[in-house]
């Protein structure tokens, strides 16, 4: 078998090893069999914890005020309303798709059970916005917001960017696709959502739409376990196969990073631009830039940009805006300082 190729796990495989020294994240002979006593990956103790800590359901929150707001949003608003979360949509449905693809490779099966409540979050999250909608406009008016990356180009395009790489993942299924696919999952979870996010803590803030954003609140706080699961496995293929990491392969990642910068930057001057009260195209730029930087340097790696390494002092009402209730985020360094149903778990992506 060449060195880059993927074995697609067995879903029973009685020859496998239980020996500890011998488990890998991706390569290795496992059993399969979920064992909470003995895993190599300690941190997953942790995230496991956290994660099913989390658990919430979308119809918790009220929408009723939003009902009323929604037909008074200003066009503007509106327009981004209805695009942002149209992607959101889209890129929730895309992970609960993709992540089972990338558990038939992990041969580490405490990883694999975060992977599998990574991909019921994304459910959820789904769901949320289903519920946003339902709850805001007609059927009619909300299959149009569903379907909008038929109409826009923009958005399509914005699609197209991770949902082709994952598609090179399902066609190829070797490592450098794995990595790769990985790194986009990082994209996504850690770029890709987040000037949406913004814009509902934005109308939250001048008095609108509350309950979307606790929706987003919530959804904010399990995508800070997603963004810790998969830097954690990247740090751990770092370790373990360190040919996935040469300065040719990190270029390739890095420029994905950068491109995935780049896009957020124009979506969000797309959707937002100057136009909505209370954000404006330099605020977007100058935020997205410095996630890129907090992402990439989580990692291990140099800053992508050499300004916008500090939280943007005109942004700093962010994260005030993604705590959800009883629960205390640093939102920018994805730190897990006191969740409610949990003790405290220090992280510092």
């Amino acid at each position: 078998m060449a060195q880059d190729t993927l074995r697609r796990n067995a879903l029973f495989n009685p020859e496998g090893d239980t020996d500890l020294r011998f488990r890998r994240l991706i390569g290795g002979n496992t059993t399969n069999l979920n064992d909470f006593n003995n895993m190599r990956y300690a941190w997953v103790s942790d995230w496991y914890r956290q994660a099913m800590n989390n658990f919430w359901i979308p119809e918790e929150i009220n929408l009723t005020q939003d009902t009323k707001d929604y037909p008074l949003l200003d066009r503007s608003e509106r327009t981004a309303y209805d695009k942002i979360l149209s992607f959101l949509v889209f890129l929730d449905s895309l992970q609960s798709n993709n992540l089972p693809s990338i558990c038939e490779y992990i041969t580490a099966n405490e990883v694999n059970l975060c992977l599998h409540i990574q991909a019921f979050q994304e459910c959820v999250h789904s769901q949320s916005y289903s519920y946003m909608l339902d709850s805001i406009c007609s059927p009619e008016e909300r299959n149009d917001i569903l379907y909008q990356w038929k109409t826009d180009e923009h958005l399509l395009r914005r699609n197209k960017f991770i949902g082709d790489c994952y598609n090179e993942f399902q066609e190829k299924r070797d490592k450098f696709s794995l990595v790769k696919t990985c790194i986009a999952n990082f994209i996504l979870e850690g770029i890709y959502f987040y000037s949406g996010f913004m814009f509902f803590y934005n109308l939250a803030r001048n008095g609108r739409m509350s309950g979307s954003a606790q929706e987003i609140r919530y959804i904010n706080r399990d995508e800070n376990t997603h963004l810790w699961l998969f830097r954690n496995i990247l740090q751990e293929l770092k370790k373990e196969e360190p040919e996935m990491f040469t300065p040719e392969k990190v270029a390739v990642y890095e420029a994905m990073m950068r491109e995935g910068v780049a896009q957020e930057i124009a979506w969000g001057q797309y959707v937002i631009g100057d136009e909505v009260q209370g954000l404006n195209s330099r605020m977007v730029n100058d935020y997205i830039r410095y996630l890129g930087n907090l992402r990439w340097t989580s990692l291990g790696f140099d800053p992508l940009y050499e300004d916008n390494r500090q939280e943007p002092e005109n942004m700093k009402w962010v994260s005030h805006y993604a705590n959800a209730n009883m629960v205390k985020t640093d939102f920018f360094e994805a730190k897990s300082t006191a969740y409610a149903k949990s003790t405290a778990i220090e992280d510092d992506l």
